[in-house]
């Protein structure tokens, strides 16, 4: 008898996020190629359902429900969940089918992926009805969930105080990676001429939010007397303007300033293999997603010291306060630029989807 584990990849259908989007993908391949004997892999995708079935080569098969993400996303919360099914059913996101089941006598299991916490952390920077929405799926969470993963021992211990220690038990580390395959293109050199960049610059990542650090980040570039430009990834649709207004008002020259938006894995791959040092300073207990993908290509790393820059990045980067990160970059850019690069290059080993999937097989034969 096949046992299934089925994965919800709403993301691969209508993405609310890149980086979930392709976390979801990557982990489902992952699990794929790393599937016990007597088991696969199948998903459960909102209408229209994946397109092209190719979208994630080995699925052995597909329960495409009657409504859209939007749709579905509301009744779920709401705990309804009609033509799911029973079986074991992991989501790399917090959208999962949380309804009331019996995972020993049914063999029925649910399992959700928490990623950030910033309808708790910073609040003030989300609308108001995806706060609600957040903290009432994380009552959902609490009750109905048979485990939930994070990717860090920080975000764990910061979960825990968010419910208030009613997860505790149900918590599981298990740490993201970078994209599939993300690795410098042959191409990098055309893809910076395509995004109209120049050859060197630093990288950094963000927007307007507070909590995304830009400010301080712009500040330590003014304080370190670098004097080339700075690229800002990641920079939601509209905000480049206020991303400008936080460069003048640091010291930053006009111009000197590029913004862009989510790109895909090979171009941020090009960008940030072109970059002197890549710049963090969100405090957040966020996975940090393009700080692992700057380990992927081996750039000299610079963070605000916190709990998950220190356990993601461990030796692999500058650490230093946010009114400091100046000094720590100075030293990035010049006497510790070779030897950051050299462990960034080491430390992007420990982080791989494959693993992350042995880890997923393991969690669900435990529960």
């Amino acid at each position: 008898m096949t046992v299934s584990l089925r994965v919800v990849l709403d993301q691969l259908v209508a993405p609310t996020s890149p980086d979930l989007a392709e976390a979801s993908a990557s982990l489902t391949e992952a699990l794929i190629a790393t599937a016990p004997r007597g088991c696969d892999v199948s998903a459960i995708v909102p209408a229209p359902g994946i397109p092209d079935t190719a979208a994630v080569a080995g699925l052995s098969s597909e329960t495409r429900l009657a409504v859209r993400r939007r749709e579905l996303a509301a009744s779920w919360q709401l705990g309804v969940a009609p033509g799911i099914g029973r079986g074991l059913i992991h989501s790399p996101t917090a959208l999962a089918p949380l309804v009331r089941h019996d995972r020993v006598n049914e063999t029925h299991q649910i399992v959700v992926t928490l990623w950030e916490l910033r309808a708790w952390e910073t609040p003030e920077e989300l609308p108001k009805a995806e706060i609600l929405a957040c903290r009432a799926l994380l009552a959902r969470v609490t009750k109905h969930a048979d485990a939930v993963v994070v990717p860090t021992h920080a975000m764990a211990e910061r979960l825990a105080e968010v419910a208030k220690s009613k997860l505790s038990k149900k918590v599981r580390v298990i740490g993201g990676a970078p994209a599939a395959g993300m690795r410098v293109p042959s191409d990098a050199v055309g893809r910076l001429r395509a995004l109209d960049l120049p050859s060197s610059f630093l990288v950094l990542a963000g927007g307007a939010a507070p909590s995304d650090g830009l400010a301080a980040a712009f500040a330590a570039v003014v304080a370190a007397k670098w004097e080339g430009e700075v690229v800002v990834l990641d920079v939601p649709e509209g905000e480049e303007p206020a991303v400008a207004d936080i460069a003048a008002a640091s010291g930053l020259a006009e111009g000197r300033v590029h913004s862009r938006g989510a790109l895909d894995r090979w171009d941020r791959a090009a960008v940030l293999s072109h970059a002197s040092v890549f710049v963090t300073a969100c405090g957040r207990t966020d996975w940090p997603w393009r700080a692992v993908d700057a380990l992927a290509v081996g750039v000299p790393i610079v963070a605000v010291d916190t709990a998950v820059h220190r356990e993601v990045l461990a030796d692999a980067a500058a650490f230093a306060p946010a009114e400091d990160l100046g000094n720590a970059l100075a030293r990035a850019l010049g006497e510790d630029a070779e030897r950051l690069r050299v462990l960034a290059g080491d430390r992007a080993k420990g982080f791989a989807w494959n693993a992350a999937a042995d880890r997923v097989w393991a969690l669900h034969a435990e529960l």
